[in-house]
């Protein structure tokens, strides 16, 4: 059988990677070590045991945790998920990559995540809401407009952070909207915001293909994940006229060599619940997730869950380059095989940067009481996002080096920079 991947050990990996990318920036080589040492563990670990009363009598105890990796830059920001194979080191991953994301885009914000190991499809809503809010009492004390801003992430949503926003208000007895992101429309939240991800991933991968001089008719996708990164990011693909052959959620895929129509997979699968149910009902031909990843497309995106791809897939795996929307979907040893092979891969942090960019649009928003329309969300996002790929591009070519260690070099170096200017190290 083999071991799980740690994420968090992974993450660090690739801390160690870039080092010596950093060491000619800094002629002080101790401080620098001592910079690299402080960014290998979280400034704070918040965890406490969630004891929920179920609607049935019964009782239950849910472990929660809050990760603040990092805040040089600006204050923590991270989404919450609810899964019930969250672990404190995933959280601690999450957070990290967090950190490094936010210096990619260069928002003044640092990172953190939360969690709770729960499958919130065994809650009912009451139930889910008492849970909630007591992760939000707990957490009351530790976040706030300046300090650290919780946003949605696996499993939930703006009903999750209207919850937590009431519970903050009330605690804090003043209207706080800026807390949180990711929130209802009616409650502060952005336009544009549910589907900022996967509209940024496209974003990416169009100025990607622009520095490569790659016509994007000509290319095939296959995407892996039809969650909310994976459904909008094949919808705008699927808008711009990309040919995407195949798809999958959780239960498997569909595969159409001629192509996919995005719009009404997305009505067959609000009609079965699954792409697995659309195969067997309709006459779409059904893929194994597992197989997705080794089709002869010229780009693969994983947008699903960690771990995706690693040593023992990737050399199966026939793709010309990879994007990666979901958060830290290729391992360490993967990345290095990719690297020889001279495969690129367009990093989680910096392909998956649309949301934490428009939970910074939203923030502003916030904080000034004034709302942008959706078309000044968009133009913003595309300008912000742009211009990160455009400096790590220089990267890329100046030092001849992946996109991977390119996007941790300047992210890395822009969190040390930021903690030697305060005295950290």
């Amino acid at each position: 059988m083999l071991k799980p991947v740690n994420s968090f050990e992974n993450a660090k990996r690739q801390l160690d990677l870039v080092v010596p990318l950093l060491l000619n920036d800094y002629q002080d080589k101790k401080r620098l070590n001592r910079a690299i040492r402080l960014l290998k563990k979280p400034q704070n670990i918040l965890k406490k045991k969630l004891n929920l009363k179920l609607d049935n009598g019964k009782k239950r105890s849910y472990q929660s945790f809050r990760i603040q990796y990092n805040d040089a830059r600006g204050p923590f920001k991270g989404g919450i998920r609810f899964h019930q194979n969250v672990t404190e080191d995933e959280i601690k991953a999450l957070s990290f990559w967090m950190s490094i994301k936010c210096a990619v885009v260069n928002i003044p914000y640092g990172g953190s995540k939360g969690g709770i190991i729960v499958d919130p499809t065994k809650l009912n809503l009451r139930e889910l809401e008492r849970l909630t809010k007591q992760y939000a009492n707990f957490l009351t004390p530790y976040i706030g407009p300046w300090r650290d801003i919780p946003a949605p992430d696996v499993n939930t949503n703006g009903q999750v952070m209207a919850w937590m926003l009431e519970i903050f208000e009330k605690r804090k007895r003043h209207h706080s909207p800026a807390t949180f992101t990711g929130k209802p429309i009616e409650l502060g939240g952005s336009e544009g915001r549910e589907e900022a991800t996967g509209r940024g991933g496209v974003y990416i991968l169009q100025a990607y293909l622009k520095s490569k001089k790659i016509n994007h008719k000509k290319i095939k996708l296959a995407i892996q994940g039809f969650g909310n990164v994976g459904y909008w990011f094949a919808k705008f693909a699927f808008n711009a006229d990309f040919k995407i052959v195949a798809i999958s959620d959780v239960s498997g895929g569909v595969i159409n060599t001629a192509g996919l129509n995005i719009d009404e997979l997305k009505k067959l699968h609000a009609k079965f619940g699954c792409l697995k149910e659309v195969s067997s009902m309709t006459n779409y031909k059904f893929i194994e997730n597992k197989d997705l990843l080794e089709l002869p497309v010229d780009l693969l995106v994983p947008a699903a869950l960690e771990n995706a791809i690693t040593k023992e897939n990737i050399n199966k795996i026939k793709a010309k380059f990879i994007l990666e929307m979901a958060n830290g979907p290729t391992t360490s040893d993967a990345d290095e095989i990719l690297k020889s092979n001279k495969i690129d891969l367009i990093p989680d942090v910096l392909a998956n940067s649309g949301g934490v960019t428009v939970s910074y649009f939203e923030w502003i928003q916030n904080l000034h009481g004034y709302k942008w329309t959706k078309e000044r969300v968009n133009n913003e996002l595309k300008e912000t996002i742009t211009k990160a790929f455009g400096d790590i591009q220089e990267v890329v070519l100046e030092k001849k080096i992946t996109y991977r260690e390119a996007t941790f070099y300047l992210a890395v170096k822009r969190i040390i920079d930021a903690m030697i200017l305060r005295g950290r190290v």
